[in-house]
């Protein structure tokens, strides 16, 4: 079983225009999958959705049979103003309702901001035939038939087949006891360095504000560029295993990673990130599943914060920001020690606990996978990577305002 479930090209994506949307890409979805959206709509309890680009307002609601488009008025619907680029962006999922909202590139004008964020699943649904999650829809199973244990953890002298059965059927893993506390020592020494070396307005470091108002570097970008050690590590057999554990296609050889502190008393800022998916943005047919891998560097615990992670929604087409109150599926908190590696598909439902007595250090970096035959991920300069990349820091100030 692979965890590869990419359905896009790259090179098929175009700049598609706002009336060959509403006029033909639509209608023809909804031919292919507009029954199957609407059991998602109607699963989910959403209002319809009105999607205004310049002069023109399509409305996307329940019909007798699956969904229509109409023309008419969006009461009681969820009304959004975007520009076409934004909406083509959008229908080719290179990017989500939230990844719209990160970039400032649309804004909810009438009804609520999360109606809006939960009409991704539908989305996805309606373009994609993405079923959307229904309570029971998932059973997580071990090799011999049995409830999996979601709360087993590995070591690096485990059943190879068994450990790629437990991420294939949860979504992550926790290996325990990969690098020694000498190494990780070291890492840690070259965090606190780069930390200390952080500004403000360098573009390569995230920040937040604590309960007192004091700004704080909590993420350095790029961070493998200031710690020889972290470069070894990245290409030590010890993690590049995880390379080759699936069978699939994961591009091993060029890693980069970011060094994260998360602080106490974090108020403002993206320090403790709440429930999201890797593929949050946008791209989840184009890049899924990569693997983020986390090093940690200090352990995590429950006092300092450890990593939430939902078992199973890694299969699930359900809201990739924030966790859906109808969500069946469980989650739970992976502890680790220093050196053990957390491994989640980017797919994967997860969250930053904020830390209660005692700060942590981790560092994360990603196997992606190679690219579909024929395919290539267009060259984007690597000055504009690191631009968008930086500009995250505050991104919660452009969500707030396209919620208006």
């Amino acid at each position: 079983m692979s965890v590869d479930c990419r359905t896009r090209r790259y090179c098929d994506t175009q700049d598609l225009t706002r009336d060959a949307i509403f006029d033909s890409l639509l209608p023809d979805a909804l031919s292919r999958h507009g029954e199957l959206a609407a059991r998602g709509l109607r699963y989910k309890q959403l209002p319809g959705l009105a999607l205004s680009v310049g002069d023109r307002t399509l409305v996307i609601e329940p019909g007798e049979a699956g969904l229509r488009l109409s023309a008419g008025s969006p009461a009681g619907c969820v009304q959004v103003a975007l520009e076409a680029d934004a909406l083509s962006d959008l229908v080719q999922d290179q990017r989500t309702t939230m990844g719209l909202a990160m970039q400032s590139r649309v804004q909810v004008t009438q009804g609520a901001f999360e109606h809006w964020i939960a009409w991704e699943p539908v989305l996805r649904a309606l373009f994609d035939g993405r079923r959307v999650h229904e309570a029971g829809d998932i059973v997580l199973r071990d090799l011999s038939g049995a409830p999996l244990d979601v709360h087993r953890s590995f070591s690096l002298d485990d059943d190879r087949e068994v450990v790629r059965h437990f991420l294939q059927e949860a979504g992550y893993l926790h290996v325990r006891n990969v690098f020694t506390a000498a190494e990780m020592a070291a890492v840690s020494r070259d965090l606190t360095a780069a930390l200390a070396r952080a500004q403000p307005d360098d573009q390569a470091s995230w920040w937040a504000e604590d309960a007192s108002g004091k700004q704080q570097a909590v993420r350095v970008l790029w961070f493998h560029e200031q710690s020889q050690t972290l470069q070894r590590l990245l290409h030590d057999e010890r993690l590049q295993w995880l390379a080759s554990l699936t069978g699939d296609s994961y591009l091993g050889d060029n890693m980069g990673a970011e060094g994260l502190v998360k602080p106490l008393h974090i108020q403002k800022g993206l320090s403790d990130l709440p429930w999201h998916k890797d593929c949050g943005q946008g791209r989840h047919s184009l890049l899924c599943n990569s693997l983020t891998v986390g090093i940690s560097v200090t352990g995590a615990d429950r006092d300092s914060g450890a990593l939430g992670v939902v078992p199973g929604s890694h299969r699930a087409n359900v809201q990739c920001a924030g966790r859906d109150e109808s969500l069946d599926l469980a989650p739970f908190k992976l502890e680790t020690r220093t050196g053990d590696l957390t491994v989640h598909c980017s797919d994967t439902l997860h969250r930053a606990h904020s830390p209660l007595l005692k700060p942590r250090q981790v560092v994360y970096t990603s196997l992606m996978l190679a690219p579909l035959p024929g395919d290539s991920q267009p060259e984007v300069p690597e000055h504009q990577q690191r631009d968008a990349r930086a500009k995250l820091t505050n991104v919660q100030e452009r969500i707030a305002g396209a919620a208006g």
